[in-house]
Order: C-alpha cells, then structure tokens, then sequence
C-alpha cells in the first residue's frame, strides 16, 4: 500500500515572504552552507530589514544573490550580524567593509558545535532537492551539518528548488517531512557553480609533477580545490595508476573525470566500498549532473568524511592541500594574510591526522614559493615568521609533507634546525640567502657554512 505525502506537504506549504515574517528580533538563524544557502527566504528576509534588530545569521558562503541579500542590506550591522564559518570571495568583500565576522571551526567539528550548548539558534533554513515519493528531500549539494542543524532548531524551513541534485548516501543525507516545519517552493535560482580554474602556471605544473610520483596504486584521494588539483587529476587520468579511490570533503569536478578515465574505481577502499564519499560539492553544473540520482555518490555528514578515524581505515590515504604562508618553524598559515581573514581553517588538520593514521598514507601541503604584491614586489612565501596578526591553521607538530615548485620535503619528526634547512632549499632561490640569516638569528640554523 502506498501513501501519499501531498497533503502534509501543501498544509507546510508556504510564501518566501509568509517564512520570512516569523522571524523576530533577536533571533539567531542558521543557514545551510555553501550550495545549500537559501536563496528566496534570505531575500525576504532581507526586505524586512527596517523591522528588525539584532538578528545573527550563520552561514557558510553560497551567497549568489548579491545585493539582494541580507548580507549586503544593512552595512552597519544594526539589524543584521552576518557571520560565515569559512570565506568565499563574497564573504571576504563582505569582511573587508565590516560587514561579515568570521566563526572559527574545524570542519570535523562542526557538528559536535552545532549540537552544543555552545551554539544556540532558533531558525534553520536549508535548499533542498524536491521531494520523493517516500517523503523525503534530498540535502543535495551540501550534507555536512545539515541533519544536525535541523535537528535542533526550534523551526526548520526548506526551500525546495529543481535544481538543487539528489544525491543518495551516505549517511544523514535527507530529511523527511515530518521534520519539516515549512516548505517554501523556490523560483529555481540557478545554483553557486564555480567558475574555471585559472590555467595552471608553470609553478603549479612543477609541484603536480612533484606530487605524482608519491600516489600509488589503490590509493585514497582527498583532494582541495584549485587550479593545482585540477591539474593533478588530468595527470592522474593520463598516468598509469589504477584503482584509486575518493573519500573527500568537497567533491569537485576533476574527480568526475578520474571516474570517467577508469582511474577511479574505489574497490579497495575500506568504507563505501566502490563509491566516492563527500559531504559537500562545489563545481560545474555538469558534476552536478553527474551526481544527480547516481549511486556511485555515497554523501555523508562532515562528522563522517572529516572524521580523521575513518579516514584513517582506508590504506595509502593522500591529502592534498593548499597553504597561503609557512614560516622557518613550519607553522602553516592557511586562511589568513595578516589579520585579513581570506578562507577558512576547514578540514585541513582532519585530513593531515588521517592520512598520518593510515597505513602508507601522506598528507601534503602545497604553496608556490612567491607572490606579487600589489606594489608588484615579489614576496616569498617562506618567512622566517609568520606576520602578525597571521592565523596558524595548522600547527607545526601535524606537518608531514611540504611542496613548492622548488621541491617537496619531508618535515614530520625532524628538529627545528632541520625543518628550516628544509623549508629553505624550497623556497625560491632569490630568497634563500636572507633566510639563512634569519634562521641563524633565531638559533634554528644549523650548518657550518653560517653567513656571517
């Protein structure tokens, strides 16, 4: 016997504008992150402005409205406190004129906070996939914290849109009806989707080459976002390597052509066994497709892929990510510039203990060894300290690998001294002469050939 859900979904069934008018004063809502971001309720939201005082929203990136939405309606922060727990570029534009604050969280931990005491809120709002005929909409996109959100709210609004994949599990990959309060049907605003990577530089084709050789067969990929990654899976689909594997944070599309290469089969993973796991997805609106309704996908919550235990159980596990700044101590800086906050902490740190835990796994943080200020100086990336007012996203104590076009070195269980020599015969050339000094001052310097 079949039962049909209509009529308790038409009885939720409510305006943008109608949801948006239960918000009062002094509420805390919670957005769902990334994709997931509502689009209709955050721009009626917006509208009530004048009407309300004091209301913090959590969210995390996916802001596509622009203008329109309560991030920008109130530039003095006098009815609305936008905060984001990791930076898109909107978010940075937005922190920059004083009008988004950061969260601090590391993502395998977000969950935990969200169902403490530590982290009250009132509303939570989610896009979602339409609804199955089992009752159920599909978190799509942007699982995570999604089911843990929704779990404590006092009032749970979905914004159903078409465009929004189903993507199966997983684990805590839906919600069902009868956890819904209200139910705004959206006008099916396309979804964030990125645009293309920058075309790889000849520092980013230096550090993929350097990377290739470290993956072996069977391995277990997690890789970030970026020109760099990109350029690493078309090499990947072009190399020799076999049934390689996917338990990621963030799927993106160079994973969809490592699947359609034969590269990716994901049969000797230890979890979700010949499927690619992910908790939230950031790309093209082809690897959207791609997900839609497919059972290779196995989407989970953050507390799943991020949980550096889990990681762990899948052999040879290789963690690829980026840094912004590293000092002579190996401390990485990789959400900042100076007090600037430009990213997020994100999973880095869960991923770098999980690969460390995992049987042949590695993890690598990757940086090119300069950049061009806006004066058009060239600045190195390696310093002997970090400047101040930097984040420490990664402390020195979880660093395995280091690459930069200059090479790829090996920090884990190595003294002071010997990390800056390291750290220093990979920094760009031009540079290495005054590091040697500063290294010598701060007493980290080991050599008999000391520049006096």
């Amino acid at each position: 016997m079949s039962y049909s859900y209509l009529q308790e979904y038409n009885q939720k069934l409510v305006s943008a504008d109608t949801a948006a008018s239960w918000v009062k004063s002094g509420d805390k809502i919670l957005y769902a992150v990334f994709a997931g971001r509502p689009t209709d309720f955050d721009i009626a939201l917006a509208k009530r402005k004048e009407e309300l005082f004091d209301v913090q929203i959590t969210q995390c990136g996916g802001n596509t409205i622009g203008p329109a939405s309560s991030s920008f309606a109130d530039p003095g922060q006098q009815h609305f406190t936008n905060v984001s727990w990791f930076f898109d570029a909107v978010d940075r534009k937005l922190h920059d004129k004083d009008m988004m604050y950061y969260h601090p969280c590391q993502f395998g931990q977000l969950q935990d906070i969200i169902g403490s005491d530590l982290f009250p809120y009132d509303i939570y709002v989610q896009k979602v996939s339409p609804m199955d005929k089992h009752g159920f909409f599909s978190f799509g996109l942007s699982n995570v914290n999604s089911l843990e959100s929704l779990l404590g709210a006092k009032k749970v609004i979905v914004e159903v849109n078409e465009n929004m994949p189903r993507v199966p599990g997983g684990s805590e990959d839906a919600v069902h009806i009868s956890m819904v309060d209200h139910i705004i049907e959206s006008e099916n605003t396309p979804l964030l989707v990125l645009p293309p990577s920058r075309e790889p530089s000849p520092a980013d084709m230096a550090m993929a080459e350097l990377l290739l050789p470290e993956i072996p067969d069977r391995a277990c990929l997690q890789l970030g976002i970026g020109a760099l990654p990109n350029l690493l899976g078309d090499l990947l689909c072009n190399s020799d390597l076999q049934d390689l594997g996917i338990h990621t944070e963030m799927f993106v599309d160079s994973m969809v052509n490592l699947f359609y290469s034969g590269k990716v089969t994901n049969r000797y993973k230890t979890t979700d066994r010949c499927k690619m796991t992910f908790t939230f997805s950031m790309g093209s609106r082809s690897t959207y497709d791609f997900m839609d309704e497919n059972p290779l996908m196995a989407s989970h919550c953050g507390r799943y892929t991020n949980n550096e235990r889990i990681i762990a159980t899948n052999d040879n596990f290789i963690s690829i990510n980026n840094t912004v700044m590293m000092d002579l101590f190996s401390q990485a800086c990789s959400e900042s510039s100076g007090t600037r906050q430009i990213s997020g902490t994100g999973g880095q740190i869960d991923f770098i203990n999980g690969a460390w835990f995992s049987p042949g796994g590695k993890s690598f943080l990757c940086l090119t060894s300069t950049f061009t200020d806006r004066q058009g100086q060239l600045k190195s990336r390696i310093v002997p300290t970090l400047p101040p007012g930097s984040i420490v996203t990664t402390a020195r104590t979880f660093i395995d690998y280091v690459v930069t076009e200059y090479g790829k070195v090996q920090l884990k269980g190595k003294p002071t001294w010997h990390r800056a020599e390291q750290l220093i015969s990979i920094a760009h050339p031009q540079f290495r002469d005054d590091l040697i000094k500063e290294a010598q001052a701060m007493h980290i310097w080991r050599r008999t050939n000391k520049i006096e």
